[in-house]
């Protein structure tokens, strides 16, 4: 059976194109608990396969909890924040890529020029006011061609009691976002963060430099294409091997 109808097949490639479906779009097949490919599986699971799918983009209504007007309330906050987009002279077609509701959640994928003005229109406009942001989420997608790196952003409306993320891609080859610290100031140690593990460059952050890995670190640790390779470790009296020197059971 193939991957696209739900199965992966066993003969497929670590990484395939992706397409878009009914279920959403498969940017991947992994293989392995993990999907090491560069120090072996050492879980015991190397037999696992699994296509790595993104949801594709919902369709109205939304849903979501009943709002204030009677409807749901992913669907009052996209109307508000599109009412709010078109006064500014913005099109919300290309401003908002895609709207996803997921798992009981809303995601706007919103086009990354544009994020400064949404994420100052979300927290100002007083339908909207979303007040808090509580950091950024990096995420790495290999397989995920011309858009590789993540930034998910993560609101709160204390005003009016609301979760909602905001998502923005970036390719490997221009891993550039713009900043939000100038709306939400909290942000800072967080885009620090993701610049850290991720490699994201958060363009007009006022400090963009490591957090947590020393200065001269090479690369980024979470991305999926880093190096598993490393140091043996004592714990307890054992000497626990590297990643990349443990036993394979792949």
């Amino acid at each position: 059976m193939s991957a696209a109808s739900g199965e992966p097949r066993e003969d497929a490639p670590a990484e395939e194109p992706a397409r878009r479906d009914e279920a959403g779009e498969a940017i991947a097949v992994r293989r392995g608990m993990f999907g090491a490919n560069n120090g072996g599986d050492t879980t015991g699971y190397g037999g696992l396969v699994r296509t790595v799918r993104l949801p594709g983009p919902s369709e109205r209504p939304y849903g979501g909890p009943r709002g204030r007007t009677g409807h749901g309330e992913f669907d009052e906050v996209a109307d508000e924040l599109e009412g709010a987009l078109e006064e500014q002279g913005l099109a919300p077609a290309e401003v908002i890529e895609k709207t996803v509701v997921d798992r009981g959640e809303v995601t706007f994928h919103i086009a990354r020029t544009h994020l400064p003005a949404v994420a100052r229109t979300l927290r100002d406009d007083p339908a909207l006011r979303f007040e808090l942001c509580t950091g950024v989420s990096g995420v790495h997608f290999p397989g995920d061609a011309g858009r590789e790196l993540h930034a998910v952003y993560h609101l709160r409306s204390l005003t009016h009691n609301r979760l909602i993320r905001l998502e923005v891609s970036a390719p490997d080859a221009d891993p550039h976002v713009p900043s939000i610290v100038d709306v939400y100031p909290t942000n800072d140690w967080h885009e620090r963060e993701v610049y850290d593990f991720f490699g994201l460059l958060f363009d007009g952050h006022p400090a963009l430099t490591r957090i947590m890995m020393p200065d001269d670190w090479q690369g980024f640790p979470q991305r999926k294409d880093y190096p598993l390779g490393g140091i043996p470790v004592e714990y307890k009296g054992a000497q626990i091997p590297a990643p990349d020197q443990r036993r394979s059971y792949s």
